[in-house]
């Protein structure tokens, strides 16, 4: 009995400790990612033609999902080819990463791929999250519809089978 006491005791003020380091960090805030955010947001030159050219793509194929948010099969290829750029991500970053000076003025593709994750991957998955959705929605109200026309015809019915 006093080494069930024993492990709970030591049990308790492990999470004690790590509940105050948990409390520590969020009292601290958001200022060092916000830091980090910014030195990254700095680092980079916004007026290369390539990051003018790749943020427009982003915005046209964010722009066409907007557009096409009733035709669901179309915006399921587009659900499709979003999730294969973010997959193919790594064998990209390579590839950018060696062919670099051909058309940017730094190297921006490191081994971890974060520039490409933040820049490429994050916008595409947001516009996979944005079909996803819609696709949920519209579904829902497949469903609604669906389940209005069975009342109706069920209501048919008895009212047929009253007279």
């Amino acid at each position: 009995m006093e080494d069930l006491k024993m492990a709970m005791n030591e049990h308790m003020d492990l999470m004690a400790d790590l509940v105050q380091k948990f409390t520590a960090e969020l009292r601290t805030g958001f200022q060092p990612a916000y830091d980090n955010f910014i030195g990254f947001f700095h680092a980079i030159d916004w007026k290369e033609p390539w990051l003018i050219g790749l943020l427009s793509f982003h915005f046209a194929l964010l722009l066409v999902t907007f557009l096409s948010r009733k035709h669901i099969n179309f915006q399921m290829c587009l659900f499709l080819l979003a999730l294969s750029g973010v997959y193919l991500a790594e064998t990209i970053n390579k590839f950018l990463g060696s062919n670099w000076k051909k058309f940017a003025g730094q190297n921006y593709f490191d081994p971890r791929g974060l520039f490409l994750s933040v820049l490429w991957s994050g916008p595409l998955l947001l516009i996979a999250i944005i079909i996803l959705l819609n696709t949920l929605f519209s579904l829902c109200r497949l469903l609604i519809k669906w389940k209005r026309a069975e009342l109706r015809h069920r209501a048919l019915l008895a009212r047929n089978k009253q007279d």
